[in-house]
């Protein structure tokens, strides 16, 4: 079972990934390890392997590259990143978690001790850059959900209560399998 899990920032999809690998017991796989290993392979540490990603757009093309690389080739795994659902062709479902940018950003200001409107304006800019990016980079358009099984927003409910549904769509995607 390959099961994708993408959203904007603050959304909860780090969150909801890693609930779902203990749940299952599957292997969780997120964009920012493949950063930090990638990091690693170069020998270099994590804020200068930043400023090579900003000034070299091909950092961002192999750290994609590499998510989707394992992504199919691995079973049991829970693939995390925003464009992970785009990536990973043969992922057997593909969720899109989602929030308002407001929600989002008292999550991001309340993890990373910031201001609200400083995390908000950050997040909206982040956004803008990888949309920009995404598009020119893969074609993507990474506001059209339709390739996403399952979208879900995350402001009403905890982890908790979205892993409950996510965790319900997989088993009954395993047993229609076991048919």
């Amino acid at each position: 079972m390959r099961v994708t899990v993408s959203g904007p920032p603050g959304s909860g999809t780090t969150s909801l990934s890693k609930k779902l690998s203990e749940t299952f017991s599957f292997k969780f796989i997120s964009a920012g390890e493949v950063f930090r290993s990638l990091a690693k392979e170069k020998g270099m540490d994590l804020i200068e392997f930043g400023k090579l990603c900003e000034s070299d757009p091909e950092v961002d093309r192999l750290i994609d590259e590499r998510q989707k690389e394992i992504g199919e080739r691995e079973d049991n795994i829970i693939i995390e990143g925003r464009l992970a659902g785009h990536m990973v062709d043969n992922a057997d479902i593909k969720i899109w978690v989602a929030a308002s940018p407001e929600c989002r950003a008292r999550r991001i200001s309340g993890r990373e001790e910031s201001d609200l409107e400083s995390a908000k304006d950050e997040t909206i800019k982040r956004e803008l850059s990888e949309t920009a990016r995404y598009k020119m980079y893969y074609d993507i358009d990474i506001t059209d959900l339709s390739v996403y099984d399952l979208v879900i927003n995350s402001e009403k409910w905890g982890v908790d209560e979205l892993s409950g549904f996510v965790i319900s769509a997989v088993n009954n995607l395993k047993e229609s399998c076991k048919d």
